[in-house]
């Protein structure tokens, strides 16, 4: 099964003064100084591999075909390569130069000759005069990767569970394109203050959410592509099991090494399936002569994926934790995949592996006891404090002096004291740095608030509010800043 978009480049140009018989027997000749494979002919053209030993992006496919006199000369990556950088113009360019080069020294009747005595596919039979599929073919041939299939089974429903779980929020109000966080954890992202405080089916939930539509198209692309290549070598169990132990094996590192991070999307068990992919490729498991051009071409996109992870705003620990845990699995399936008649080996080496995972997971899940429950709870009680100081905003107009005097010292300013008894104690709590740095924002919101409301019962008491006003519209503005700064709203 074909999937993706291979790399490839075209030239086309006139026949001129040859004829096609004798242009295709010139870039044989040209192709084979070059050290390249022919490995089809016919009186239409010809293919052949590049040098499957060279070690950067090996084994592209060159077509010369020659239709009506003009001549299309073309290279296409053929080890599952994703980027070539520039190695099929080159191998076009290369093939064009080496033929202007042998061109003096062969005569028109010598390439005759040696057109003569090629072995020709029949023409009938012609895969390069063969018409190109057609727009309801190309849709067909796009809509089967939706499709269940032999050999091709596993990976078509994980991509549609993961759709239709992105159609299901959006269709419930999600943002496409941004959903905020609050979405994403009540969808079942993986928050480490929620889900290690009982929660924990999030590590596995969290693996079938994205972040926004485009998050989504690249890790599906990703998917039925390791999919294709990789789940025929595995069957339809190992691949399911590998994929989801990878996805909570990410989770799991995820939820190890950040502390605030809202994590989601199917990258980690994405990478947990290269990883796989990787242990088979540095055995002898797959034939040699296309484990190294899979090997690096794999290779080429895991290094990419996780430097540009390291730019932020990515989960990285996520894909490393995916990629360790598949390249683990991958060598331990090694001996149920060559015996693979022994179903007994194979379940025993899933269940081993299950065994391992949740080990693995359940430390990394109660690796750190911070009291987020508590913090939680206290926090809640934060707000509901903060709600009734700022009742005082919401008296009538009419309100007599000394009822407003009340409202601001004895239920203003007494929950805001509370509130500050209330951090100092949140403070002693066993929580990540970056929570004790929000609560000493918060108490010292509170304490500027507190300066507010002082200088507003002056104000009332000596009935002179033009003398604290520049003052307390000073405040009024720090603390509006620090609303923003708290709330993220400067970012």
């Amino acid at each position: 099964m074909a999937v993706g978009f291979t790399p490839k480049y075209n030239y086309e140009f006139p026949l001129a003064d040859l004829t096609q018989q004798q242009y295709i027997a010139l870039g044989i000749e040209a192709a084979k100084s070059l050290g390249w494979d022919i490995v089809y002919v016919s009186s239409a053209g010809f293919k052949a591999f590049t040098n499957k030993n060279a070690f950067f992006f090996p084994n592209q496919l060159i077509k010369i075909v020659i239709i009506a006199n003009n001549v299309s000369v073309e290279s296409i990556s053929a080890g599952n390569e994703m980027f070539d950088f520039g190695k099929n113009k080159k191998n076009v360019n290369q093939l064009i130069s080496a033929i202007g080069e042998l061109k003096p020294n062969f005569s028109m009747e010598e390439l005759e000759l040696k057109y003569e005595v090629l072995a020709l596919v029949a023409d009938e039979d012609d895969e390069l005069t063969q018409a190109p599929p057609t727009a309801t073919q190309n849709f067909k041939d796009f809509l089967s990767i939706f499709v269940p299939g032999n050999g091709y089974f596993v990976t078509p429903i994980l991509l549609n569970l993961n759709l239709l779980v992105f159609i299901l929020m959006v269709l419930m109000g999600v943002n496409a394109f941004d959903p905020d966080g609050e979405s994403l954890i009540r969808w079942g992202a993986n928050f480490k203050p929620i889900t290690t405080t009982g929660e924990p089916w999030r590590l596995l939930t969290n693996c079938f959410l994205h972040i926004g539509i485009f998050h989504l198209l690249m890790n599906m692309y990703a998917l039925v592509f390791i999919g294709a290549i990789l789940e025929p070598y595995l069957g339809k169990t190992r691949f399911a099991a590998t994929y989801l132990l990878a996805g909570i094996g990410a989770s799991a590192a995820s939820l190890w090494w950040h502390d605030l991070t809202i994590s989601a999307g199917a990258s980690g068990a994405i990478f947990g399936m290269y990883g796989v992919f990787l242990a088979l490729l540095t055995t002898d498991f797959i034939h040699k002569d296309i484990r190294k051009s899979l090997l690096t071409s794999i290779s080429v996109f895991v290094g990419y994926n996780l430097l540009n992870g390291l730019k932020g705003g990515i989960d990285n620990a996520a894909h490393i934790g995916g990629l360790l845990s598949g390249l683990i699995m991958g060598y331990a399936l090694i001996p149920s995949l060559k015996k693979p008649h022994v179903l007994k080996l194979e379940l025993n080496t899933i269940l081993l592996l299950t065994v391992l995972m949740f080990c693995t997971s359940f430390m990394a899940y109660n690796q750190t006891s911070y009291d987020f429950a508590k913090y939680d709870a206290e926090i809640n009680a934060f707000v509901k404090n903060e709600s009734q100081a700022l009742e005082v905003y919401s008296l009538p107009e009419d309100v007599s002096d000394d009822k407003l005097m009340y409202e601001i010292k004895d239920r203003g300013i007494y929950y805001w004291n509370e509130n500050i008894k209330l951090i100092t104690e949140l403070d002693k709590l066993y929580l990540p740095e970056i929570l004790h740095e929000k609560n000493r924002a918060l108490k010292k919101y509170c304490e500027v608030r507190i300066k507010c409301y002082e200088l507003m019962y002056k104000a009332i008491a000596e009935r002179n509010k033009e003398k604290y006003n520049a003052e307390i519209q000073t405040l009024g503005q720090q603390i509006e800043n620090m609303v923003k700064s708290m709330t993220g709203e400067n970012e």
